[in-house]
C-alpha cells in the first residue's frame, strides 16, 4: 500500500513508479528470507549507511542500560579530545571514591586502577572501553567535571546535542539509577555517532586486551572474538536490566550496528548478537530510490508565485531490502502544509518514510529544491479562498494522521 500526507495533494507519478518497483521486488524470489526472532527484550539492527533499520523489537522502549551506558562516558571524552580541551597524554587522578566504588574494592568490573595514583587518559579510555572499568569511568567523570553528577549533566547535554531522544543519564559508570533509562534505537544512533566523528579513538572499541597494574584483562565484547568482523562496541549486565550489548561489524563495506538488552546470560548475550548480525549481512541487499539531487515529489505552495516546491534529499535515498521476501513496503511523503509563501530554498519540510512489516526502514529528510517568492495580490486571494474552503477537511486529516 502506499499512502502520502501532504493533506489532500494527490501522489506524484515517480513515487508511484518507485513504490511499483519496491513491491515486485518485495514479492520476488523463491526462497523467502525468515523473519528473525530473538529472545532479546531489546533489540534493533541499524544499517550504517541508510540509517536503515533491518530490525527492531521494543526499539523505542525505556530500558536500563547498565555498563552500555559507558559509551555515552566515551562520547563525552572523545569530544573534550577533539575540542582540544584534553590530550591522551594527560593525567587523572584515582580518587580514594573512584577506587572505592569503582576498583578493587567494589567487587564489580575494574582497571585496578590504584588509589590516588595518576593515570594517562589514554589508559582510563582503555580501562573503560575494554575492562569496563568501573574506577576508569569514575576518575574521567572526576577529572573532567569535578564530581560524576556534574560529568551526567554534560552527558545528557552531548545526548541532546547528537540528537537522542528518549535518554537520560545519572552517572558515568551505569550503575543502577531509576531515572538513568535510554533506548535500544538511541544506544544505536550513538555507536554510529562514534564511528563516523572518532574513527581513531574508536578503534579502542575493538582491542582485544589490555594490561594494567599488572593484570591483564580481555575485552568483554564476545563478538571481537568470532571473526565475524566486530570492531566494538560494548556489554553490559545488572540484575535489573539483563545482560544488554551494542556491538559493530563491517562486511564487505558494509556497517550495521545491533543493540541487544534483556538477556538471561552472557552466552545467549553473545550468540543472539552474532546470529542478528549474521542474518542481517546475509538477507539484505541495497537498492537505491532516488539518486542525488532528483526531486521526489512536489510539495503545494500557499500564496506563492507558483503553486508547488519540488522536494529531494540531500544525497541519494538508498533502502535495503530483504532477498526473496514477501514483506509489504509502504512508502510515503509526510509533511505539513501548503507551505507558506516566501519559501527558502534548502528549507527541511518533511520526510521520506519507507514501512516494512511496521518497522521504519528508512525516515530520510526533505529539502525544499528552490524558492518559491510571494505571488501577486490575485494569487494570494485565491489562495486564501481555497485555503477557507479546505482547512475543516485538513485539519480533519492532520487529526487522523
Amino acid at each position: 500500500m502506499l499512502s502520502v500526507s501532504g493533506f489532500g495533494r494527490s501522489i506524484g507519478r515517480r513515487l508511484i513508479a518507485v513504490f511499483l518497483a519496491l513491491a515486485c521486488l518485495a514479492a520476488a524470489g523463491t526462497a523467502a528470507a525468515q523473519t528473525f526472532q530473538t529472545s532479546a527484550d531489546f533489540a534493533i539492527l541499524m544499517d550504517a549507511r541508510t540509517r536503515g533499520i533491518l530490525f527492531a523489537k521494543a526499539p523505542d522502549a525505556p530500558m536500563v542500560p547498565a555498563s552500555l551506558v559507558k559509551v555515552m562516558t566515551a562520547a563525552v571524552v572523545f569530544e573534550e579530545i577533539k575540542a582540544g580541551r584534553l590530550s591522551l597524554e594527560d593525567t587523572f587522578a584515582v580518587s580514594e571514591n573512584a577506587w572505592r566504588r569503582g576498583g578493587a574494592p567494589s567487587g564489580g568490573s575494574t582497571m585496578f586502577a590504584i588509589v590516588n595514583s595518576r593515570v594517562p587518559i589514554a589508559d582510563l579510555l582503555r580501562g573503560l572501553i575494554v575492562h569496563s572499568g568501573n574506577d576508569a569511568a569514575i576518575a574521567l567523570a572526576e577529572g573532567i567535571a569535578g564530581t560524576e553528577e556534574n560529568f551526567a549533566r554534560l552527558m545528557n547535554e552531548r545526548a541532546k546535542a547528537i540528537g537522542l531522544r528518549n535518554s537520560t543519564f545519572r552517572n558515568a559508570t551505569g550503575y543502577a539509577d531509576p531515572e538513568q533509562r535510554t533506548t535500544a534505537r538511541d544506544l544505536a544512533e550513538l555507536s554510529l555517532y562514534l564511528v563516523e566523528n572518532f574513527p581513531d579513538l574508536y578503534a579502542i572499541f575493538g582491542e582485544r586486551e589490555f594490561t594494567w597494574n599488572k593484570i591483564r584483562q580481555q575485552n568483554r565484547n564476545p563478538l571481537l572474538a568470532m571473526d565475524i568482523g566486530a570492531d566494538g562496541l560494548k556489554t553490559g549486565n545488572l540484575a535489573e536490566s539483563g545482560y544488554g550489548l551494542v556491538g559493530s561489524a563491517v562486511r564487505d563495506g558494509q556497517r550495521l550496528v545491533v543493540v541487544l538488552n534483556g538477556l538471561p546470560n552472557a552466552r545467549e548475550r553473545g550468540n543472539e548478537g552474532r546470529k542478528l548480525l549474521d542474518w542481517g549481512f546475509n538477507n539484505f541487499e541495497t537498492r537505491e530510490l532516488f539518486k542525488s539531487g532528483e526531486v521526489i515529489d512536489q510539495a503545494q505552495v500557499y500564496g506563492g508565485a507558483r503553486g508547488r516546491v519540488p522536494l529531494l534529499a540531500r544525497e541519494a535515498v538508498r533502502v535495503l531490502v530483504p532477498r526473496g521476501t514477501s514483506d509489504r513496503l509502504d512508502v510515503k511523503v509526510v509533511y505539513r502544509g501548503p507551505l507558506r509563501a516566501p519559501v527558502a530554498a534548502g528549507m527541511e519540510v518533511g520526510h521520506l518514510r519507507v514501512t516494512r512489516d511496521d518497522v521504519d526502514a528508512l525516515v530520510v529528510p526533505l529539502y525544499t529544491g528552490e524558492a518559491v517568492e510571494s505571488g501577486s495580490l490575485s494569487q494570494r486571494a485565491f489562495d486564501a479562498l481555497f485555503e477557507l474552503s479546505t482547512g475543516a477537511i485538513r485539519d480533519a486529516l492532520s487529526k487522523l494522521l
